[in-house]
């Protein structure tokens, strides 16, 4: 080879080292940029990203690429959580239940569980919306989303976390007699019974008769009047 060829293959090399250095070195930049816009986020979606000029779909791609490459968690479509090694918050389940489904709040059994009310650990959390029914299997877990009609959204506040996170929830009041809408015999003393209801005098009797006189339902209304006569009695009989 002659010495100008020599010094073109040189120069070759050198430009596609550099070549693959630059896009790395770019790259990184870029999902350290990502890091300094969401790091301190427990969760973010990709909405929260698309300002100025940037690209819906090159966005997309890089967000794809980063899920591949392990550094980001896909919950959703649009909604993601940085893998353990880069965040800075660790999300709390409620709050990924409320992002997963808008409009969902969590009651049931995870907050009668999270209130002391029951002693079975419930590995999944379980919400109401109006939406359709369904289940979403993610690696952080799983979230259950029960249906109910509109005029049933009631009775859930924001409630603090901690390390900034926040998230819709029942009352506890509220959540029980969600479970019971939801179960068929709901109502009857044995169902209730099996609940094995602890520190049941923690309950509002105001409360569980005024969700279930709001609710129109003599279904919830029986409900609420057993376990009311249960908290004047101090618990639940054996």
């Amino acid at each position: 080879m002659d010495e100008p060829a020599k010094r073109s293959e040189v120069r070759a090399t050198h430009y596609i080292v550099a070549s693959t250095y630059i896009i790395m070195y770019v790259v990184t930049m870029k999902f350290e940029a990502l890091l300094e816009l969401v790091g301190s986020r427990p969760a973010f979606e990709s909405a929260y990203l698309l300002a100025g000029s940037v690209d819906a779909g090159y966005l997309r791609r890089q967000l794809s690429g980063w899920v591949s490459e392990g550094r980001l968690i896909r919950l959703r479509r649009g909604l993601y959580v940085l893998a353990a090694p880069y965040r800075g918050v660790e999300p709390h389940p409620f709050l990924l239940a409320n992002m997963i489904r808008r409009g969902s709040y969590v009651s049931l059994q995870s907050v009668l569980e999270q209130a002391g009310l029951i002693l079975e650990q419930v590995p999944t959390v379980t919400s109401v919306w109006a939406g359709r029914p369904g289940e979403v299997q993610t690696p952080l877990g799983r979230f259950l989303y029960r249906h109910v009609n509109p005029a049933l959204l009631y009775a859930y506040y924001p409630q603090d976390l901690g390390e900034r996170q926040d998230a819709l929830v029942a009352e506890p009041e509220k959540a029980l007699l969600d479970l019971v809408h939801l179960t068929g015999g709901g109502d009857c003393p044995a169902f209730l019974k099996e609940l094995r209801l602890e520190d049941i005098r923690s309950l509002s009797e105001q409360r569980l008769r005024e969700y279930a006189d709001r609710s129109g339902s003599p279904k919830l209304q029986r409900a609420a009047m057993i376990l009311s006569g249960w908290i004047r009695e101090g618990g639940v009989p054996a």
